[in-house]
């Protein structure tokens, strides 16, 4: 499995809704703009500090469960792929041993969801 995600296999993730952790990385302000559905968002920034949570610090904070370090499909996204990959990339030096990053990133994500 390589480290990106193209649209097509994260819709098919999101649609059979597959033990899928789909992260955005963008900031309030793009995310406010629309989401990718399912989406935990944790900006860019702060995803060191809430990958080093424990995990009901993390559950309180983002309202989900904390990722296992072995989770089979952890994507992140960003607005045009750059953050996407440096999130990934992190995830995976912290033990996140399948993070991928959505190269297509939202920007490809909001333009084939109105075709």
């Amino acid at each position: 499995m390589g480290n990106t995600i193209k649209y097509e296999e994260l819709k098919a993730l999101i649609e059979s809704n597959k033990d899928l952790v789909l992260i955005d990385v963008r900031s309030d302000g793009e995310v406010n703009g629309g989401r990718i559905p399912g989406a935990i968002h944790i900006p860019v920034h702060t995803l060191d500090a809430a990958l080093s949570m424990n995990p009901d610090d993390f559950k309180a904070k983002y309202g989900v469960a904390k990722p296992a370090l072995n989770a089979p499909h952890m994507v992140f996204y960003c607005q045009s792929g750059r953050r996407g990959e440096m999130a990934a990339g992190n995830a995976r030096q912290r033990g996140y041993t399948n993070a991928r990053n959505y190269a297509g990133a939202y920007s490809e994500w909001s333009r084939r969801q109105r075709n």
